[in-house]
């Protein structure tokens, strides 16, 4: 299986399964000389983990980070950072219902016939746990450039929304709710939805919105590798994301130049910002923003059609333990792979 890896000088590898020994995950090219916070990283993990609150699957897993290499006495010394997150809570009999037949809307039909096997236990490889290893690289990203901010949020749950441009939110608020939702009356509204949606054995979609600030000017090149092309390749590689649009996005297409264009001022800053920070395909140095769309969770802990093995369609009803909204805990798994790309750009930036 190819494209197990993500980024050219800071370069991540992970491998694992969902029930599995243990997930775990290399990183070549993190600088030496960094002096790494270990409880920073457990508290992206943290944030990150199953059963963390009543609105989320009620797996319970520690998700502790072991390093096995590339640090010494608290500082990165420039080889290979090698890590494990031991797997503890694996209750693989919860998915024996499904080893012949293919849940609608997963990895399930093309996995087999892509590679002739596929894992069952909870996706295997394309289960959404995986994402816990480049939340341990995005957590040493942060660490690298420290000076850049990046606050990720919910955004929308279903069609609730936040009604008001990021500028007017306070981003300490994003952790005192199970959502990570700033505003806190959307908040409520967003937990109570996915509340009932959990009861009628569904699921439901949503947004995050990711904001970059404190970015240099620079990174980011002008053809194929645009900072915004591989911001949009790190979201859209994310389990259950479905669409990506960063600065104006799709609302820029039905404006007019003459109010979309962004003016310079004598400071080198921007008027307006319906560039999203970027220009070029290079940052510009004012706010980078983006959302990212997450699809409802295709698991239903409730009938549904399934085709099987034998190319027959039965009644199947979901188990095991799965989120009914997958964007709460998606947030640290957004802020991750915005820190590894531009960890990755403010590293090429300087061999210039």
């Amino acid at each position: 299986m190819a494209g197990n890896s993500y980024g050219n000088l800071f370069r991540i590898t992970t491998y694992g399964e969902s029930h599995g020994e243990a997930l775990g995950g290399i990183i070549d090219g993190c600088p030496p000389g960094i002096e790494i916070d270990f409880e920073a990283i457990q508290k992206e993990m943290e944030r990150r983990k199953p059963g963390q609150s009543s609105i989320v699957t009620q797996r319970k897993e520690n998700d502790e980070v072991i390093v096995h290499s590339g640090i010494f006495e608290g500082k990165t010394t420039g080889t290979p950072i090698g890590f494990t997150i031991p797997n503890t809570n694996q209750k693989s009999d919860d998915y024996s219902h499904i080893k012949d037949t293919y849940r609608p809307s997963h990895a399930d039909y093309v996995y087999e016939k892509k590679y002739g096997i596929r894992d069952y236990r909870g996706g295997g490889r394309s289960s959404a746990r995986e994402t816990a290893s480049r939340v341990v690289a995005g957590a040493i990203a942060k660490q690298v450039i420290k000076n850049i901010k990046i606050n990720a949020f919910v955004s929308s749950v279903g069609n609730i929304f936040i009604d008001k441009p990021y500028q007017e939110l306070d981003f300490s608020l994003i952790e005192s709710n199970p959502v990570r939702c700033p505003d806190l009356a959307t908040a409520e509204k967003m937990e109570e939805h996915i509340k009932e949606i959990k009861k009628q054995g569904d699921t439901i979609g949503g947004t995050i919105t990711c904001v970059i600030q404190n970015v240099p000017i620079g990174l980011g090149e002008p053809v194929f590798d645009k900072l915004h092309a591989e911001l949009g390749k790190a979201m859209l590689s994310i389990n259950a994301v479905k669409g990506f649009e960063y600065g104006s996005g799709f609302c820029g297409a039905q404006m007019k130049g003459s109010e979309h264009n962004d003016l310079y001022l004598p400071d080198g800053t921007t008027k307006t910002n319906l560039s999203g920070g970027i220009q070029g395909g290079i940052s510009n140095g004012m706010d980078i923003y983006f959302r990212v769309a997450f699809k409802p969770v295709a698991t239903l802990i409730q009938n549904q059609e399934v085709l099987t093995n034998q190319e027959t369609i039965i009644n199947q009803h979901g188990k095991g333990r799965h989120d009914p909204c997958v964007v709460p805990r998606a947030v640290p798994i957004v802020e991750a792979m915005a820190a590894i790309v531009l960890t990755d750009f403010y590293l090429l930036n300087k061999l210039y």
